[in-house]
């Protein structure tokens, strides 16, 4: 009898040693990804990627963050709080090379996974609304994006090309995707200029409720943005992409990076970024703007030079890595 027992409670042992040894292990690794808003793509596609990463590295375990997005993406990565960002060409751009609003901060020791997908500057308004065009502004009620935020940092640059001030407006709101088109369904905002990915979901819930329009740039505009800084370029928002919004609309883009701490473990990066493509098809259902992402768009829309383990990954697919990509000594230069 005695012995039954024990031969019970050996068998037992064995299989609780058994179960543990097929348990997945507790994460010894955790990362923050710095994504935005929630009515924007970046906070999903920060989720998608968390939950990837998670469920195809071995021992990390991600989480992705609520922010004011680009700006305050690129100092949450250079102060530790974060360990992944998201963030817009123009803002990592100037965060590289220490330019515009990172002129008195310096070079950030930053370096890019690779460009995933545009973002377009898409100014919402009703179409019951006088605005027709970036003149029209002038003299009403414009959200210009929140404080420490991609769209923020574009809009000033536009606005800045073609002459016009936040003095020009009636009032500068500096709100969030959400915030923006809540208060243009409540009547206290004329237009809002948002630099986001198509089909946003804060613009398709205003497109949905209200008899939302679009205001357009004309070639002039877009040249002399684009003529003034290099990361922009001529891009058209697809008719019929929002609800009711039947015509194509001429705007511009940037790219949306995604991008790590120049210091990032090289392992961990090319993992990161193995994963991130092997995926696509998981990023596309999060937001179709990431029909976009592929080594191919990175290599030609990047603007800062790749992480070390970002371009391992890239010369394994057989990807030819442009120079200017390539890191030179491991952080800003």
């Amino acid at each position: 009898m005695k012995h039954a027992s024990t031969s019970r409670l050996t068998a037992l042992l064995a299989a609780a040693a058994i179960a543990l040894a097929q348990a997945p292990a507790a994460a010894d690794r955790f990362l923050s990804i710095a994504t935005g808003g929630t009515a924007g793509i970046y906070f999903p596609l920060g989720g998608t990627l968390g939950k990837l990463w998670t469920d195809k590295i071995p021992d990390l375990q991600v989480t992705a963050e609520v922010t004011g997005a680009s700006v305050e993406n690129t100092r949450l990565l250079v102060t530790g709080e974060a360990q992944a960002a998201l963030g817009t060409g123009n803002v990592v751009f100037a965060a590289y090379h220490g330019s515009g609003r990172f002129a008195q901060r310096g070079r950030q020791p930053i370096l890019a996974i690779g460009a995933l997908y545009p973002n377009a500057i898409q100014i919402a308004t009703l179409a019951s609304s006088s605005i027709s065009g970036l003149e029209g502004l002038r003299g009403k009620r414009v959200s210009v994006g929140a404080p420490g935020s991609g769209t923020e940092a574009m809009n000033k640059d536009i606005f800045n090309a073609l002459g016009i001030t936040y003095d020009d407006f009636a009032s500068a709101a500096r709100l969030s995707y959400a915030e923006t088109t809540s208060a243009m369904k409540d009547g206290n905002l004329d237009a809002g200029s948002l630099s986001v990915g198509l089909g946003a979901s804060a613009l398709m819930d205003l497109a949905s409720t209200r008899d939302m329009a679009l205001v357009c740039m004309t070639d002039d505009e877009i040249a002399t943005v684009t003529e003034a800084f290099p990361y922009y370029s001529a891009f058209t928002i697809p008719g019929d992409t929002y609800p009711g919004v039947s015509d194509d609309c001429a705007t511009i883009q940037v790219a949306n990076h995604l991008f790590v701490p120049a210091d990032a473990d090289p392992e961990l990066v090319y993992q990161m970024t193995r994963v991130l493509f092997e995926s696509r098809a998981k990023l596309v259902q999060t937001s179709a703007a990431l029909a976009t992402a592929s080594p191919d768009y990175a290599m030609a829309s990047t603007v800062i030079p790749l992480h070390p383990g970002a371009v391992r990954y890239y010369e394994e697919l057989g990807v030819e890595v442009p120079a200017a990509l390539r890191p030179t000594g491991g952080g800003a230069e």
